[in-house]
């Protein structure tokens, strides 16, 4: 089985990479000549990469016909809400246009079709009030950023790619996923980073945070992919799934569980108006009934795990640049 990831160096690109391998995949990764590649260098010896820019069309083709896959997971593009504030067109151009030529490039080189997984985001649901909990698929999509627009635009041409030519796509709606990796401008990996930070006297006893009163649905991102993958075993073509866990946690606890974990005491929270979206929603969780029903998937990895494993990884990242 040949599997084609793109964004593979990327957070979840770097865990769909490994689980791929461990089930016998023959993997072949896209990425820009300029990504950093330091998530896959333990298996890089093991994967097929391709350099290649979504955002051009005869790139894209070329990959696709180097690939030539059985299976597509399409992981890359602009993944940051904070930063699709500050850079809309941009955000838009590359989620939007990059899918576009992914799907093109398909359609042009004919069946038989690759399937196809298009991962989506919760932001697509936007404003959702405390009476619409847990978030079905079914719940309107009422996008709040620049970022959740392109992802909402991203869903709906997977499904008409799918209507109009036949294309595989599967479609997944993802809630918050974390896990060690994951970029230091998500909240849990700041909150790690700046506690390692202050472990080794890096810096002031002064962790500095955004919204904490706002609860977030949150998953492990190992649990996320095998997710991925279950859905394009067993998905049906043509439908959405949301991946979550079906509860939501404050971002306050957050905070706190990785205060009880330090061996720094008196540590000072301090807002930062920067960190702060013009945007934002008080409460979101989701029901993963559908895909359950679909697949048998479930979540297995704790919250306490998840956040226990971004600090370490964060107190090893954080030593080794101090080196």
């Amino acid at each position: 089985m040949r599997v084609l990831i793109t964004g593979i160096t990327g957070f979840v690109g770097s865990y769909m990479a490994e689980l791929a391998l461990a089930q016998g995949a023959e993997v072949y990764g896209a990425c820009r000549w300029r990504s950093n590649t330091e998530n896959i260098e333990s298996i890089r010896a093991r994967l097929q990469i391709i350099e290649a820019d979504l955002r051009d069309q005869s790139s894209t083709q070329e990959m696709l016909a180097t690939a030539r896959p059985d299976l597509i997971f399409h992981l890359a593009g602009q993944s940051q809400v904070m930063t699709s504030w500050h850079a809309p067109a941009e955000t838009l151009h590359t989620n939007i246009i990059g899918q576009t030529h992914l799907l093109e490039a398909i359609r042009l080189r004919g069946a038989p079709f690759p399937k196809v997984l298009v991962v989506g985001s919760s932001e697509e649901y936007g404003l959702v009030q405390e009476s619409d909990l847990p978030v079905t698929e079914q719940h309107e999509l009422r996008p709040l950023s620049p970022y959740a627009v392109s992802k909402v635009a991203q869903d709906m041409l997977a499904y008409q790619y799918h209507r109009s030519y036949g294309i595989p796509c599967i479609r997944v709606r993802a809630f918050n996923h974390d896990g060690p990796r994951r970029g230091e401008v998500f909240v849990t990996s700041t909150f790690a980073r700046q506690i390692a930070e202050i472990e080794l006297g890096l810096r002031e006893p002064v962790i500095l945070v955004g919204n904490l009163k706002a609860r977030r649905d949150y998953t492990d991102v190992r649990d996320i992919v095998r997710g991925y993958w279950m859905l394009l075993e067993r998905g049906e073509p043509g439908e959405v799934y949301n991946l979550c866990s079906g509860r939501s946690h404050a971002i306050q606890e957050v905070l706190d569980f990785f205060l009880s974990q330090s061996s720094v005491r008196n540590i000072e929270v301090r807002e930062d108006p920067a960190r702060l979206r013009p945007s934002d929603l008080p409460n979101l969780y989701g029901s993963a009934a559908k895909i359950e029903s679909a697949t048998g998937w479930k979540p297995t990895i704790p919250l306490e795990k998840t956040l226990m494993d971004v600090l370490n990884y964060w107190r090893e990242k954080v030593k080794q640049a101090r080196r």
